[in-house]
């Protein structure tokens, strides 16, 4: 996939999630039923052993990736102090294929598959050029908190 710097979204916007957990660099597309982001890995990276990233690792980009979807709809005016806070509440099916290293830039696409309020369930799978990392179909929760 071709990076196209005018098409980044800064996923800031849409993520609660800021160093050291951050697991997403950008979006590079969006709409209210799929989300393609990259991330970087990088060597001081939390999740990264032995110079990979690890299946946490993977597993919180993914999420994230995910929760972007369903985080949408809470970051809709970028100049709101919006707090929200998420949660996987099911992880529905798991298949790891490979570690990414450090260096490595991933590229994960999530696709919606049913949504009830603030609650979705989402199929992701993440990629290292074309080779498949992993597949997940994980369950989420997001809800803004009350200040």
């Amino acid at each position: 996939m071709e990076i196209k710097e005018e098409n980044i979204i800064n996923i800031h916007n849409f993520l609660p999630h800021r160093d050291p957990m951050l697991m997403a660099d950008y979006i590079l597309e969006l709409t209210k039923e799929k989300v393609i982001t990259s991330f970087e890995i990088k060597e001081d990276n939390i999740f990264v052993h032995n110079n990979e990233f690890v299946e946490a690792g993977l597993i919180e980009n993914s999420a994230q990736t995910c929760s972007s979807i369903l985080g949408q709809s809470f970051f809709e005016n970028p100049e709101t102090d919006t707090k929200v806070i998420g949660f996987i509440t099911n992880i529905k099916k798991i298949e790891i294929f490979a570690l990414p290293k450090v260096g490595d830039k991933i590229i994960s696409k999530a696709s919606l598959i049913s949504q009830f309020e603030n609650i979705c369930n989402i199929f992701c799978e993440t990629f290292l050029n074309d080779e498949l990392l992993i597949r997940a179909e994980i369950n989420l929760y997001i809800q803004e908190v009350k200040h």
